[in-house]
């Protein structure tokens, strides 16, 4: 089957149940079951869940690219990855896509965002709606008639050209919901009272 016009479908492998996930036979056999289940003959994004301890990165990668270069993965993507890493990876396969925790409180990787704007990487922040910003993203969504959640886009939008937040989404009410903050544009000073807010 295709994807939804419009629609990119992004999944990952080799992350979750501890080390060892990594390795190049584990890799290419979920590859497999990932487009047996999501009944595609190509995955338009691939990410490597989290570089694996007991498995060379570059080892990893090379399995995931094999599939690249037979077609059946479009773009491959990291996640949970320092500078550094992805610059190893990089080094084996073009990177498209870094995903990290990050949002309002949660700003250990703000040099990966950076690293990823100069770069021309899209940065996906995964749990981009945690944190509560301290009573400032109510006062700000106040101000522009918006929810919290709205603000929080809004920020991460605002954040970086290279951000594509990637929130929760159960409901068409939060899909209209979320994409609304596409509307919102936010000034230097209430970007600066939310950075300072986490």
């Amino acid at each position: 089957s295709r994807e939804p016009e419009g629609c990119v479908v992004a999944t990952k492998g080799g992350g979750g149940g501890g080390s060892g996930r990594g390795r190049p036979e584990i890799l290419r056999a979920e590859i497999e079951q990932s487009l047996r289940r999501l009944r595609t003959e190509t995955i338009a994004l691939y990410y490597l869940h989290r570089v694996d301890p007991e498995t060379p990165l570059e080892e990893s990668l090379a399995a995931i690219n094999e599939h690249r270069e037979r077609g059946k993965i479009r773009h491959i993507g990291i996640s949970e990855v320092s500078i550094e890493e992805i610059e190893r990876a990089r080094a084996v396969v073009p990177i498209a896509a870094v995903q990290n925790h990050y949002n309002l409180s949660e700003r250990k990787h703000e040099a990966v965002v950076d690293y990823c704007e100069r770069e021309h990487i899209v940065f996906v922040p995964f749990f981009p709606l945690r944190g509560d910003g301290g009573g400032t993203v109510e006062e700000v969504a106040a101000r522009h008639g918006a929810t919290p959640v709205q603000i929080k886009l809004a920020w991460l939008l605002r954040r970086s050209p290279a951000m594509l937040p990637i929130p929760g989404t159960l409901s068409l009410e939060h899909l209209r919901e979320n994409l609304a903050a596409l509307q919102i544009e936010l000034t230097e000073a209430e970007f600066e009272a939310l950075s300072q807010s986490a």
